[in-house]
């Protein structure tokens, strides 16, 4: 055991030392800023007033880490692909995340995961289980899983996110519906609705209001919108309003329609919830309550041709 422990030990020490001389200078590729970076040194330094308010100044140990993390994300993005679906579940949250940065925490949550790999390994060790070919399966499976994990969590936090729009588009579409019938324009019938309601669809008015208020015109930012949500009825609601737009169609009349189709899509989507809850009531009565109701049925006749065998 000790000599299997002083191995690995040293294996993991080799491969630590590798990793330094290989992110070294000398060896490691500079990027193309770092390369015209020496050129540049006469540029004026930008006013801190356009930095980012988000912006914290990078520590020590970020610029040591930092090449090494950049060169894992690129791994992995090669390995893994789907680019384009990230970016998709990433534009419907509107998260300002881009595709880089989910990579990173991807490789920060495979750090985590074969930190509690190297954890089992271990116990492992102690308790006499000495296959290296197990234990490195371990390590990597549980980085791995860490992968997989932040993958599957970014799509659960889509998946709440379009059932929350779901659930407050009836009552948003019936009131902008209601606003252009009393004689409002889009965009000021979105601008009072995203100032009477809260949630992420009345989020996504006011980004479509920002961007039109910001130079684009108002059908391109619907249009824009309808692009980067998954909610199919949002995206046929958003699509009818850009071409009423377009085509000069009586914006009252398709919002009623629209809001119809969602009151309807509301009424489906309540019935179907209904049936599956119903098979799930179903599962107690058969699994529980029927059993023991036969159980209670036939105890007394079975103790009563039990004592008459006797």
């Amino acid at each position: 055991m000790t000599t299997f422990l002083g191995g690995t030990i040293g294996l993991a020490a080799g491969a630590g030392l590798l990793l330094a001389i290989l992110a070294a200078p000398p060896f490691r590729k500079l990027s193309l800023s770092e390369r015209i970076a020496p050129y540049l040194r006469d540029a004026a330094t930008p006013s801190r007033l356009l930095t980012p308010s988000g912006t914290v100044r990078e520590s020590t140990i970020g610029r040591l880490t930092g090449p090494l993390l950049a060169d894992a994300v690129r791994m992995l993005d090669r390995i893994l692909g789907g680019r384009a679906s990230v970016r998709r579940r990433l534009a419907a949250l509107r998260s300002p995340m881009s595709v880089e940065q989910f990579r990173a925490e991807q490789v920060v949550w495979a750090g985590v995961g074969g930190g509690v790999g190297l954890g089992v390994v271990l116990l492992a060790i102690i308790s006499n289980h000495r296959s290296p070919i197990l234990l490195v399966m371990i390590v990597l499976l549980c980085a791995v899983a860490g992968i997989v994990a932040r993958d599957w969590w970014l799509t659960q936090t889509v998946s709440r996110h379009n059932a929350e729009i779901l659930a407050e588009f009836p009552v948003v579409a019936e009131m902008l519906a209601l606003a252009v019938a009393a004689g409002e324009g889009l965009a000021g019938a979105i601008g009072r609705v995203c100032r009477l309601t809260q949630g992420h669809l009345a989020d996504g008015l006011r980004a479509i209001l920002a961007d039109a208020r910001a130079g684009a015109s108002l059908q391109q930012a619907l249009l824009v919108a309808r692009d980067n949500t998954q909610v199919e009825p949002l995206a046929r609601f958003l699509d009818g309003m850009a071409v009423a737009l377009e085509r000069g169609t009586p914006l009252a009349e398709v919002l009623h329609a629209q809001a119809a189709d969602v009151r309807a899509l509301s009424k489906r989507q309540l019935l179907e919830a209904g049936g599956k809850k119903e098979i799930l009531m179903m599962v107690p009565v058969v699994f529980l309550v029927m059993p023991v109701t036969i159980l209670f049925a036939f105890f007394p006749g079975i103790i009563a041709i039990t004592t008459v065998a006797r």
